[in-house]
């Protein structure tokens, strides 16, 4: 992989165009875990070639899809970037798929002002997730969207929810409690308030509870309950996006996903036997224990960019399992292991918890914001079970930028990743 950097200074958080000249493969320069945390600042790509973003090409539509793309045009270019090709496997957990799966909803959503329905049919619904793929790439995003955030046509029809009429919806659902708790959501404090999502559950348990209606009539083909429950969501979800203007629809949508995401570990931890064989009880190489450690995080690196929160419940599952194979030394305070360290690094960072849309720049490239307030050293498990929750950890992380203090921080500029082909 090859790249330039330097360094430059940012002096407000708006001011996120950085030009790079180091290379790409000189890492940013060690630092202390006690030492104070750096400003977020933006990580800049620059995927070559630039030519999708320069030379958009005109997608080859079905014609019999009747989503209005033109009405959200603004929207589709910014799930365009987001989804970026060549870095969309990298940014799918966070960005793309989040960005991605929003845009569906509202299109849906917008669409029912006029159709009546929350729903698209089943051959529709083919027709229009491969238009939709055909004009995001065709304004740069990666192809194989739909493989790579594991999104199926019916994805957008109705599924198992007995209801999709927009008439028969809010003769069901209390719409003015769902607007009130889901109109303008607070993004940093819903995942653990969950005012929006428990409002959405309700909504979708009512519009189930109609299937149980259907079985006392006779009506055979009533999926499971948790399955049901889950279609309706995606209904609630629709009309929300119906009613919302769409960039505050686009707000929720991503605060919901947000929540989510953040509540787990996206990482795969292969065999670690190498690890555990340098690190387990009777062993006191502690150079051989950390370099074991250190070559196994730098493979989980490869995978993806995770968040703050993200990276909260790797260390926690990747310690668990430690303790589980009998190392009970702390192992991240031995080895000097940070959350940044769960996150890709030579071509990537640490992202805040409320992950911002990629910004792409004709003259510099693709660039996203990183939180640089990674210094924070990876806890140790105190147990060999995993937390319950993140809204009871304990570590402090901000879900928001922070204006930078104008120190002179290193940041590194990508031509090229080697990733899987999703064609």
């Amino acid at each position: 992989m090859r790249g330039h950097g330097s360094n430059c200074a940012l002096t407000s958080y708006a001011k996120s165009s950085i030009l790079a000249n180091r290379r790409a493969d000189v890492l940013l320069p060690n630092t202390s875990p006690t030492a104070s945390p750096l400003p977020y600042l933006p990580l800049l790509l620059a995927p070559s070639p630039l030519a999708p973003f320069t030379n958009s090409t005109i997608p080859k539509l079905s014609g019999l899809c009747v989503l209005n793309f033109t009405a959200l045009a603004s929207m589709m270019q910014v799930t365009s970037t987001d989804c970026i090709s060549g870095f969309a496997p990298l940014l799918a957990n966070v960005v793309c798929c989040p960005q991605l799966e929003a845009t569906l909803v509202i299109l849906i959503g917008q669409l029912s002002n006029y159709t009546n329905t929350l729903a698209l049919n089943g051959s529709l619904a083919g027709h229009c997730l491969s238009d939709i793929e055909q004009i995001l790439v065709g304004h740069g995003a990666n192809v194989g969207l739909s493989k790579i955030c594991s999104i199926h046509s019916s994805n957008l029809t109705e599924g198992s929810c007995p209801v999709s009429d927009v008439a028969e919806f809010e003769s069901i659902v209390d719409s003015s409690n769902l607007i009130a708790a889901c109109g303008n959501i607070d993004t940093v404090n819903e995942c653990c308030k969950q005012v929006c999502q428990n409002a959405i559950l309700e909504a979708a348990r009512k519009l189930a509870e109609k299937a149980y209606n259907l079985l006392s009539l006779g009506v055979s083909h009533v999926s499971d309950h948790s399955t049901r429950i889950n279609d309706c969501k995606s209904i609630v979800l629709r009309w929300l996006g119906s009613k919302l203007e769409p960039s505050r629809a686009k707000d929720v949508l991503r605060g919901l996903s947000n929540c989510r995401i953040n509540k787990v570990c996206p990482l795969n931890f292969p065999n670690m036997s190498h690890v555990i064989e340098g690190c387990g009880t009777g062993t006191s190489n502690q150079t051989a224990c950390c370099g074991a450690v250190e070559n196994y995080v730098s493979h989980l690196q490869k995978q993806s960019l995770v968040t703050n929160l993200q990276a909260l419940n790797c260390a926690a599952s990747f310690g668990v399992k430690l303790r589980k194979a009998n190392i009970t030394q702390n192992v991240y305070s031995q080895c000097r292991i940070s959350l940044k360290d769960f996150s890709l690094q030579d071509s990537g960072c640490l992202l805040p918890s409320l992950p911002s849309d990629v910004v792409f720049d004709i003259k510099t490239g693709a660039s996203f914001l990183c939180d640089l307030n990674d210094n924070i050293p990876a806890p140790w498990p105190a147990s060999s079970l995993l937390p319950a929750s993140s809204c009871n950890k304990t570590v402090k992380i901000p879900a928001l930028p922070a204006a930078a203090s104008g120190q002179s921080k290193p940041f590194l500029l990508f031509d090229q990743l080697e990733l899987p082909s999703y064609a």
